[in-house]
């Protein structure tokens, strides 16, 4: 509906996934997994609930489809959001608090290297973009952390990051993914 998707469309393929956009809720039908692309994640909830698909995304998502949300589709997801909109409500799958832009504006933007919890040992070029902060993990196994944050969780068949990895030539977490959207749910 909005954000980076087209970026997260070419890894994908690239790591020999196929791909559609989901834009109603009769899109999200034979979905082996969805992508929750970097954005605004207030126009992102805002479009959802429009034309009907928030609810029903929250289903498939709690009945085990497999998601990769960065940056803005993590708090899309997060159980609460710090600094959102009034009113701003999200899908609540996620068991973390975030905070919208708790790295900054546009301006502090920056990249890092990551140690990512089954990554080869291998840093992982994390980049961040008004990311949101993880002010509180519950029930999700933190894979990455930056100056003591969490910037990287998995929770079932969700793996959450508060980073850009559609904007690297680094595929090794998009395979994660497409591999994770293989298993059997």
């Amino acid at each position: 509906m909005q954000g980076a998707f087209a970026e997260h469309i070419t890894a994908l393929e690239k790591a020999g996934a196929r791909t559609r956009l989901v834009r109603t809720r009769d899109d999200l039908d034979g979905l082996d997994g969805i992508v929750l692309p970097g954005g605004e994640s207030t126009t992102m909830t805002m479009l959802m609930e429009r034309v009907g698909l928030l609810e029903p995304l929250r289903e498939a998502i709690r009945g085990g489809l497999a998601t990769l949300a960065t940056c803005a589709g993590m708090i899309v997801l997060a159980h609460d959001i710090t600094d959102g909109m009034t009113g701003q409500r999200g899908l609540g799958v996620l068991d973390v608090d975030v905070r919208r832009n708790g790295y900054g504006r546009q301006v502090d933007s920056f990249e890092s290297p990551l140690h990512i919890d089954g990554m080869n040992g291998k840093r992982f070029p994390g980049v961040f973009i008004r990311a949101p902060l993880v002010e509180r993990t519950g029930q999700v196994k933190v894979i990455a952390q930056h100056d003591g944050h969490a910037v990287a969780v998995k929770q079932d068949r969700i793996l959450a990051l508060c980073f850009h990895p559609e904007l690297t030539d680094d595929l090794r977490l998009h395979r994660e993914f497409v591999r994770l959207a293989a298993l059997p749910a």
